[in-house]
């Protein structure tokens, strides 16, 4: 039991595990944030050019619900071909926005990624103690070389 544990502890504790439960966590919280843009931004926009078409209302009823007064004793079978489409739209919305998010995080780390490699190749001037230093350094090996010389 102690070895299981160990292994488990070992499985657990790597990085890719830990990257892995961060992301579905954000990647759940971000979903939340998406599927409230849909449906509380732009579904809203969509039913206004649309008309007020709700595609969820659309089915295809195969058997008639069998009522005795208000109760239902057996429900209707139908095939709700408005709720699948209107799955399909939200899946549509939700994967262009997660597309744009991305490629706008993209953007940024490639400009910062850029701006970072141009720093870097910049060419720092020295200062002018650098200068003198180098002078002095120059001057010295010259000085050296001449001495083995002789």
């Amino acid at each position: 039991m102690g070895k299981f544990l160990t292994e488990f502890k070992e499985f657990a504790m790597k990085g890719n595990v830990v990257d892995m439960a961060v992301g579905v966590i954000i990647g759940g919280a971000f979903g939340k944030i998406v599927t409230s843009l849909v449906n509380d931004i732009i579904m809203p926009l969509v039913s206004v050019v649309t008309g007020g078409v709700n595609f969820t209302q659309n089915k295809i009823i195969l058997k008639e619900a069998v009522k005795q007064g208000t109760e239902i004793i057996n429900p209707e079978v139908a095939i709700t071909w408005g709720v699948f489409i209107q799955s399909i739209v939200d899946f549509l919305i939700i994967a262009f926005c997660i597309f744009m998010a991305i490629r706008f995080m993209n953007k940024i780390k490639n400009a910062t990624r850029k701006a970072e490699e141009e720093a870097a190749a910049e060419e720092v001037e020295p200062t002018e103690d650098q200068k003198l230093l180098m002078e002095i350094r120059d001057l010295l090996k010259t000085q050296v070389s001449g001495k083995n010389k002789d």
